[in-house]
């Protein structure tokens, strides 16, 4: 199955049940403003945070490149819900499989390398952020995020399992009283994460319905 139909299909299901279907509207079912360009926003100013770009503290710190990986994930899934509404609300109304050839194509028609420095690296974000903000459109949007993984040291296979993993980790936690404050997120001294990290890391080839069932297994035990 295509890798890219397969996060667009995920991301439409923990859409449809977190946001209520129809979100595309812009609005939850409980009402709350949807803005992804907001999210994406907010999740890039958090993935420059992965950078000891401050003069005055840490000047001697590293980057932290494994969470550099996770905030681009997080961006992916905002990016995708993007291409999600606006393939339904704005005209193109492609089939998922007609939408996921057509992201492929702008993915295999990238060439760019990995920036030499992290503040080079640190550019490339807040060009990313620029286009975001003018003169959108999404299908140079889709393009920049990508150019900007590579660019990152983010490859398309890893991008995929770690969507894999936060997405079924969402669901799980939205199916497990998430929004309503009861869910546990540190398992035996382990922030959730974490264990569905070590999972993957033990099982590259698991599908979405295997860890799923894992990490049930697992919360069942705590």
């Amino acid at each position: 199955m295509n890798k890219i139909y397969t996060m667009l299909k995920l991301q439409q299901e923990l859409n449809d049940n977190t946001n209520g279907v129809g979100w595309e509207d812009g609005k939850t079912k409980q009402g709350k403003i949807i803005d992804w360009k907001r999210c994406i926003f907010i999740e890039s100013a958090e993935l420059i945070d992965s950078y000891p770009w401050k003069h005055w503290k840490g000047i001697n710190a590293n980057v932290d490149y494994e969470n550099v990986k996770i905030e681009l994930v997080d961006i992916w899934h905002f990016v995708m819900s993007e291409m999600l509404r606006v393939n339904k609300k704005e005209g193109q109304n492609l089939s998922l499989e007609e939408l996921a050839k057509k992201t492929q194509k702008i993915i295999d028609s990238i060439d760019v390398k990995r920036e030499s420095n992290y503040y080079k690296e640190i550019e490339s974000i807040e060009s990313f952020i620029k286009e975001l903000f003018c003169n959108f459109n999404l299908d140079n949007f889709i393009r920049s995020f990508f150019e900007l993984c590579a660019k990152l040291g983010l490859g398309f296979d890893e991008l995929y399992k770690l969507y894999i993993g936060k997405n079924i980790l969402n669901q799980f936690r939205q199916d497990n009283g998430y929004k309503e404050g009861t869910y546990i997120k540190v398992w035996n001294g382990k922030e959730d994460n974490v264990v569905m990290q070590e999972i993957l890391d033990s099982n590259p080839s698991i599908t979405p319905d295997e860890l799923y069932n894992k990490l049930k297994l697992l919360y069942k035990s705590l």
